[in-house]
């Protein structure tokens, strides 16, 4: 069963570039995965430092898999210094 995924990051606005050039590199590494569907990144057209991933995952595995990839794990180190909050994350099925 696919698994749809809705991210939202705010990043502070002194890391903004920074935080962006991770996240897109996330897109470039997601979508060599076997289990990735679709990654894509959009950004906040009032406040631009928010990124709002949307992703769809062949199964649970798949995305389990893809929490521990390098380029997933660096970003995860961004996330106390670099971003407003913690990411919310927002898992779904479609209907």
């Amino acid at each position: 069963m696919n698994i749809y995924l809705t991210a939202i990051i705010t990043a502070k606005p002194e890391h903004h570039q920074e935080v962006l050039a991770v996240l897109q590199n996330m897109v470039s590494q997601s979508r060599k995965e076997e289990a990735c569907i679709q990654y894509d990144l959009h950004q906040g057209t009032e406040n631009p430092d928010v990124f709002i991933f949307y992703e769809i995952w062949k199964s649970k595995e798949g995305l389990a898999a893809h929490n521990q990839q390098p380029y997933i794990l660096e970003f995860g180190r961004l996330v106390p210094e670099k971003l407003q909050e913690p990411p919310a994350i927002y898992l779904a099925h479609k209907i």
